[in-house]
């Protein structure tokens, strides 16, 4: 059975760090390419970061860049989104999915499988 669990969220004040996760099971996580997305309250969700199956090159949204770092560690079927300088705006739940044949990153009818989200506050 397919699963994607992620944690790593909470409550953080402005310019604060978090590091999510998101953990699989049931299924090889380096076969498949793996995004981050999130959706605040009233909002579209929206893709945040990705990175490409095996050793993986990665993008972001420009409302990220230069502030997450996605990464993946085969070995723990783990990916992870370090999050550095969070901004209120940052506040949504974030979603990790996966996807065999990723065409546009950020578009999220690319991905297969999703997990149920980690919520992160941004807020002093």
């Amino acid at each position: 059975q397919i699963q994607l669990v992620e944690s790593g969220g909470g409550l953080v004040q402005p310019g604060g760090s978090l590091r999510l996760s998101c953990a699989a099971s049931g299924f090889a996580l380096d076969y498949y390419a793996v995004g981050w997305f999130r959706q605040a309250p009233g909002k579209e969700r929206e893709g945040v970061s990705f990175v490409t199956r095996g050793a993986g090159s990665t993008s972001y949204a420009d409302s990220v860049k230069g502030r997450f770092t996605i990464s993946r560690d085969n070995a723990k079927n783990t990916v992870y989104l370090q999050m550095n300088s969070l901004k209120p705006e940052d506040t949504a739940v974030y979603y990790c999915a996966i996807g065999l044949r990723v065409g546009d990153p950020m578009s999220d009818l690319e991905y297969d499988y999703w997990g149920r989200g980690t919520q992160v506050t941004v807020s002093s």
